[in-house]
């Protein structure tokens, strides 16, 4: 009787995954469907969202550029190219590893405006206001992209601002021919685009959406663009752009002010590492992902996942209870560390993950036993992007504007969306944000706080020389993407495209079942799972891990281009 149950179970889940619109994830069929994107260097290798972007990334090493230098050429290109996530409005996190070894890592997260408050998006009964945390100007964050990006290239580039944002202020100027995959994503975000300031610029015409090989030209981007250029970071903060989003904000009930732009500040970190499988693995600390990736590691460090196969029962059952606690812990303990005291030294320590081991038997862990709320969430307008020069620096960028095209608006002749990273925050205890999670104290929206984030970008080196380089758009999946990369490459021995571009799975467990893509599980194995006592869910939303792999020992470095978004492409030299 179980096995029918759990057959009629199955059945369902594939008619219900549609799986025509998926791609096809054999491995005959992954190494055709990357062929366009996957590249080859000796020199460098730059993968990103857009192809535009990551050619004008390349041309930067090519001309002498640092891994920095290009990275920052590459975020400015995206501005443009890549609309919907990539940004100027928005903010995230870059992840530098320098040839000797050294790892920095940088936090350009948005902030809340000082006139920000816990209570502001619920009215007079308590009751949260639908729609004021995530459109319009009462969502938007300060921008901390520009002050980011800026900062990096002075401390640890080697090129002059004008040399690496021209490319994008031709790119804006001149225009940029639009693929299939440029014209999905307007296909997906046109709600988003119905603002005139927004029409005008992204809708042809200002109602119809443009189609492959259209010319989209954005002037007034341009023209920031060029600003920014000139007159270097302040032109943003303290110049005519903050004055235009300031007066475009006041105007539409945001509480954005020209003080929220002149104090905003950017931070250096030391990242977060951990040890596995004789790899060192460094990422973003609080408020981003990486705690929450290293904690998994230190759970799976205890099995030998290639021994318990590749994705059987017993595999993902490890996995799912090393997603499950890690979240859990995420988000009870973690947010700014500028105003949450985060104990990231125990929730790292080898004897804190041997005890969460221990929680761990036949059946799936009760989610009830591991939260006291829910769990916190970037949107989809994300956008990830990995370079490696010559030398064997390399940068892991990750950067948002929240949800697709973030708040929906556009100030007046600035040309670039902004951002509705406010609804990150904890809006109401115990209440859902606008991707269905529930958040806690440690997240609750204060003035000048930066709300806690998943974005993880991820390096993986071995005696001081770079393996890996990864990261991911996706929400809360982007931790559980990342270390589904590694552990495919690193436990299961699999080239970097197939580790990149296996379907993937994602529990947190509220809401209580396990997501994941069509062909990730097997009917057999979905069968054991359930017997543990696991619900599968199918999901179509998931993040585009643009990573390089450098052989060890050929130093020859291998971009990949993730299948789930066909706009980007990898190049190398």
């Amino acid at each position: 009787m179980v096995g029918v149950i759990s057959l009629i179970i199955f059945i369902n889940y594939l008619i219900n995954s549609s799986l025509l619109i998926y791609p096809t994830f054999s491995k005959s069929n992954l190494v055709r469907a990357t062929t366009l994107g996957k590249a080859y260097g000796k020199n460098g290798v730059v993968v990103s969202t857009q192809k535009d972007a990551s050619e004008i990334g390349l041309k930067i090493l090519k001309n002498g550029g640092n891994a920095v230098d290009a990275a920052i050429a590459v975020g400015y290109a995206l501005a443009v190219s890549d609309p919907c996530c990539g940004n100027i409005g928005g903010g995230g996190f870059m992840l530098i590893h320098q040839a000797d070894g050294t790892e920095k890592f940088i936090n350009f997260r948005e902030s809340a405006p000082l006139k920000a408050s816990a209570d502001m998006y619920l009215d007079q009964e308590n009751n949260l206001i639908e729609g004021l945390s995530t459109q319009g100007y009462l969502a938007v964050g300060v921008p901390g992209t520009v002050k980011g990006l800026n900062y990096a290239l002075e401390k640890y580039g080697t090129m002059s601002l004008k040399q690496v944002i021209d490319p994008a202020i031709n790119l804006a100027k001149q225009g940029y021919v639009l693929q299939q995959g440029d014209v999905d994503i307007f296909d997906r975000g046109k709600k988003k685009l119905s603002e005139p300031n927004v029409a005008k610029i992204f809708l042809k015409n200002g109602t119809d959406t443009y189609q492959p090989q259209d010319l989209l030209v954005q002037s007034d981007l341009a023209n920031t663009l060029s600003l920014i250029a000139q007159q270097g970071t302040d032109a943003f903060y303290k110049g005519s752009i903050a004055e235009k989003v300031v007066a475009a904000s006041e105007k539409n009930n945001g509480i954005l002010s020209l003080e929220d732009f002149a104090n905003y500040q950017i931070s250096e970190y030391e990242p977060v590492s951990c040890s596995y499988r004789g790899y060192q693995v460094t990422s973003s600390p609080p408020p981003g992902g990486g705690t929450t990736v290293c904690q998994m590691l230190n759970i799976l460090s205890g099995y030998d996942l290639k021994q318990l196969g590749w994705r059987t029962p017993q595999s993902l059952h490890t996995i799912f209870s090393s997603m499950l606690l890690a979240f859990g812990d995420r988000n009870h303990y973690l947010g700014d560390p500028d105003f949450v005291n985060n104990p990231t030294d125990k929730l790292l320590s080898i004897d804190y993950a041997t005890s969460l081991r221990d929680k761990i038997a036949f059946e799936a862990i009760p989610p009830e036993s591991i939260y006291t709320n829910g769990l916190q969430s970037e949107g989809t307008s994300t956008t990830h992007y990995s370079v490696v020069d010559r030398d064997g620096n390399a940068v892991a960028v990750t950067y948002t504007i929240n949800s697709y095209f973030g708040a929906g608006v556009i100030a007046p002749e600035t040309g670039f969306l902004l951002n509705n990273e406010m609804d990150d925050f904890t809006t109401k205890l115990g209440e859902a944000n606008q991707f269905g999670l529930r958040q806690g104290e440690a997240n609750l929206n204060e003035p000048g706080k930066r709300p806690l984030s998943s974005m993880s970008p991820t390096i993986v080196s071995k005696h001081n020389q770079v393996y890996l380089v990864t990261g991911s758009p996706g929400g809360s999946t982007i931790p559980t993407t990342v270390l589904q990369v590694i552990i495919n490459a690193i436990d299961y021995g699999m080239n970097l495209n197939d580790a990149v571009n296996a379907p993937r799975f994602h529990y947190q467990g509220f809401p209580k079942s396990v997501r994941t893509e069509a062909q990730a599980i097997t009917p057999k194995t979905m069968r054991g799972l359930q017997l543990r006592g696991y619900k599968v869910t199918p999901s179509r939303q998931w993040g585009a891990a643009e990573s390089i792999l450098v052989d060890p020992k050929t130093g020859i470095k291998l971009g990949i281009n993730d299948i789930r978004k066909p706009a980007g492409k990898a190049v190398a030299y």
